[in-house]
């Protein structure tokens, strides 16, 4: 029993003017949902944008408090050096002082102590 029936108008079965408008509410559905998703993807890139200018500020005044730490580093170093080089030298000095007073009291001293003749 072959039978050609037109199933358009069967109870339950859309009608193709019923599918376009259930594809255009679709369609709109998923429309507003990405712009909700746009909106907050804009908030979010906004917020980025501010995080980052605060850590370019913050690291822009963190190099210059760099420079200056080691410009002050670099100036101790140098004091600090001349300095002990000045402390060594008047170590040394004071050292030749003593070795030289300790030969002339041992020339005294052995003077002393040879035998009277």
């Amino acid at each position: 029993m072959d039978v050609d029936m037109d199933t358009d108008d069967w109870l339950g079965c859309p009608t193709p003017l019923e599918m376009y408008q259930h594809q255009c509410s679709i369609l709109v559905d998923e429309l507003v949902e990405t712009e909700r998703m746009l909106r907050r993807a804009r908030v979010n890139i906004a917020g980025l944008v501010q995080m980052n200018d605060l850590l370019m500020t913050g690291k822009a005044e963190t190099e210059v408090k760099l420079a200056e730490t080691l410009e002050k580093i670099s100036t101790l170093e140098e004091q600090y050096s001349f300095a002990s080089v000045q402390s060594v030298k008047i170590v040394t000095r004071q050292r030749d002082d003593l070795i030289r007073e300790n030969q002339r009291l041992k020339v005294e001293l052995s003077v002393y102590k040879q035998p009277l003749t």
